[in-house]
């Protein structure tokens, strides 16, 4: 298709070029500069809005709810765990149990019949256990598809990597959970204390655990809470529940022992 100032050149015999057809060739070229550049303006915008976190969140556990930056996962952002593959199928269990896909990459210890015993969908559960040298691009992919990555991460991955990763995340809006530390993390939660219950004074045998769970925020600020791991049979979960963590107790003539004090902060 031609464009204006093409159709007005056509229409003036050569050699005729009045000063008023000047006049007007100069001011649709300059429109048509004007529309070239405000359609790269808003090209730019909307991938600028694309890459930006999203305010959706994802069904989370009350107790880790309410210890996590916004009240919950959030769609677009990336989480890491420390010490506990336990604590690690907690985060997932709030998404599985309200219907979401989630896959595990790069942990070929992790047990599935532990996943499903804390209400993790096995039948919407992919399991990539050796990902090899491939881990970035099958995390890639699985982000793609799924609404929660928990992943063991390589030791060292390039910062540009760890942001090509991150944009992808916001874009599809899935959460990545790493095992180990994630330069772009909302969060760092790690275990601080457990114990568990069931036991007298040599009789009885061990019925439920209680896991003390700390989250580090990135802007510095620290909550603890306390989660019984037989809550997580409670699902699902909703995104708008407000959270509550139930009240630690323990029972009559039993022993209860934390492994390692811990306190709020």
């Amino acid at each position: 298709m031609s464009s204006p100032a093409a159709a007005i050149v056509q229409a003036v015999p050569p050699g005729q070029f009045p000063g008023g057809t000047r006049r007007a060739l100069s001011a649709v070229d300059q429109a048509a500069d004007k529309a070239r550049l405000k359609a790269e303006l808003q090209s730019k915008i909307n991938g600028m809005q694309n890459s930006r976190p999203s305010s959706r969140r994802l069904p989370t556990v009350p107790v880790l709810a309410g210890i996590l930056p916004g009240g919950g996962l959030q769609a677009g952002a990336a989480y890491s765990v420390t010490n506990s593959t336990t604590l690690a199928m907690a985060l997932l269990a709030g998404p599985s149990g309200a219907g979401a896909w989630c896959s595990v990459i790069g942990m070929p210890t992790f047990s599935v019949e532990a996943a499903a015993g804390f209400g993790i969908a096995l039948d919407k559960l992919v399991l990539v256990p050796h990902p090899g040298d491939q881990w970035l691009t099958v995390t890639a992919a699985m982000v793609d598809v799924v609404s929660i990555v928990l992943t063991c991460a390589p030791q060292h991955v390039a910062p540009s990597d760890a942001s090509r990763l991150m944009a992808r995340l916001r874009q599809r809006g899935a959460a990545l959970v790493t095992m180990g530390p994630w330069p772009h993390s909302e969060a760092t939660l790690s275990v601080t204390g457990s114990n568990w219950q069931g036991l007298g004074s040599g009789t009885g045998h061990l019925r439920s655990r209680r896991m003390r769970i700390t989250a580090h925020a990135s802007t510095g600020r620290s909550r603890t809470a306390d989660l019984w791991l037989p809550d997580l049979h409670h699902g699902p979960w909703s995104t708008s529940m407000s959270p509550s963590a139930p009240a630690a107790h323990s029972e009559s003539g039993q022993q209860e022992f934390f492994s390692r004090p811990a306190r709020a902060s």
